[in-house]
């Protein structure tokens, strides 16, 4: 049965949180400005679960205003799609946000690699900063010592399966139901009785698609890869990458073997999405817990039951790809204007209310011990199974720009039928 009474809990948590305060964000400055001078402040969002979500990110603003009345917040939200070209344009232009909310990937191998953002080592040095885990305050420093990332969550992506549909296969005995994990050659054999089964045959379902049109979702496509046969993308000092290894050429080959895995390098990680959610496909390689409830949005009559699994693996554990968000802030040259920003990452993560409110709104786990912050939430629940499988965050290497780019173009070539051992050749600047 689908999960529907979950994910109305779900929906219903998100319209609360949206609904706590009632201020309008567009009208704070007239309320915050009746005495004094205020520092005016600008905040950048990528949609980080409810970041993107004005009403709950006034509401929270709101209550920062309260405490700070002299310092105000401006909130323009950004997309993935057109976000990295406006920052990359607020840049030449002088005119970069004081405050921006993503992750070590931008904000310490993009933004801190141009030398564009603040060291954030005082914020390091607070009690609530030493209970950071230490694979996340890793990610969050720059090879050089300074910190440009003061994270608030964290998340491993994961894959999904129709579980209805493996039942009918009767490949539902190929996967750990209890750890919702499986094996390399347990995968296969699911493969195969996917493909076996007559009404998938009848129906054209493929078990799983490639997609490989852009670097979108490449997290899910790195990962697969990456776990079937213990590879991995960079050594673990982050200073190279090793797609072109033993492991990877193995893997590469066995996906482009496998009947029912295609290429299509037409389709972006939104296509395989949507595709799994019609049915079109038995799996989708590119998920986690806030897809879940955003494609249940998107797909009112989504009548199967959505089954997340880690990446099979032919190790002892997997190693799921990581996600981790926090604030970051660009260098303005006014100290005036840093130090303000650094009161506002202050009041969000050493605050236990206004920091269990943060990480909820991301849909996403705290970066420290705390209590369960998702008690009785069944879906959230069933989501921070994956959490301790998270592996290396490797997306911090040199070049992990260019990188991204090279791994999206390797699937396309593989997929037109190129050698897989000339493909990865020199990755991420083959020949």
């Amino acid at each position: 049965m689908k999960k529907i009474y979950v994910l109305i809990g779900c929906l219903l948590s998100v319209l609360l949180l949206s609904s706590c305060g009632s201020k309008n964000p567009n009208i704070e400055s007239e309320e915050d400005s009746e005495n004094g001078e205020n520092t005016e402040l600008t905040l950048w969002t990528f949609p980080i679960g409810n970041w993107g979500n004005p009403t709950s990110v006034g509401s929270m603003l709101a209550d920062f205003h309260k405490e700070y009345p002299d310092i105000h917040i401006s909130v323009e939200y950004l997309s993935y799609d057109t976000g990295d070209e406006k920052i990359n344009q607020a840049a030449l232009d002088g005119n970069m946000p004081d405050l921006i909310l993503e992750g070590p990937e931008r904000l310490v191998a993009s933004w801190g690699e141009n030398e564009w953002m603040v060291d954030l080592a005082d914020l390091w040095e607070s009690d609530k900063a030493g209970e950071v885990y230490d694979n996340i305050r890793k990610a969050c420093q720059h090879r050089n010592g300074d910190y440009y990332v003061f994270p608030i969550c964290m998340s491993a992506h994961c894959m999904a399966i129709n579980y209805d549909l493996f039942k009918e296969a009767d490949a539902l005995q190929y996967i750990d139901e209890e750890t919702h994990t499986w094996t390399t050659e347990d995968f296969i054999k699911a493969v195969q009785a996917l493909n076996d089964y007559g009404t998938a045959r009848e129906q054209n379902i493929n078990a799983g698609i490639i997609y490989c049109k852009n670097q979108s979702g490449d997290q899910g496509t790195r990962a697969l890869v990456n776990n079937l046969y213990g590879g991995s993308f960079t050594d673990a000092e982050h200073t190279s990458y090793t797609v072109d290894s033993e492991e990877n050429r193995k893997a590469l080959q066995l996906l482009y073997d496998l009947d029912g895995i295609t290429f299509e390098p037409s389709f972006t990680s939104a296509d395989a999405i949507d595709m799994f959610c019609k049915k079109e496909t038995a799996m989708c390689f590119c998920w986690n817990v806030s897809m879940e409830v955003q494609q249940t949005i998107n797909h009112p009559d989504l009548d199967f039951e959505v089954f997340p699994m880690a990446f099979p693996t032919s190790e002892d554990t997997p190693k799921l790809q990581g996600g981790i968000w926090g604030f970051g802030i660009f260098d303005t040259g006014s100290e005036e204007r840093i130090s303000a920003a650094k009161t506002f990452i202050r009041y969000m993560t050493e605050n236990d209310v206004p920091y269990t409110r943060a990480v909820r709104a991301t849909s996403y786990w705290p970066v420290r011990d705390m209590d369960n912050i998702y008690e009785n939430d069944m879906l959230m629940t069933e989501y921070s199974i994956f959490t301790p499988y998270m592996g290396d965050y490797y997306q911090i290497t040199p070049e992990w720009s260019k990188a991204r780019t090279a791994w999206w173009q390797l699937l396309t070539k593989i997929g037109d039928g190129s050698d897989v051992s000339e493909s990865v050749k020199n990755f991420p600047s083959p020949e």
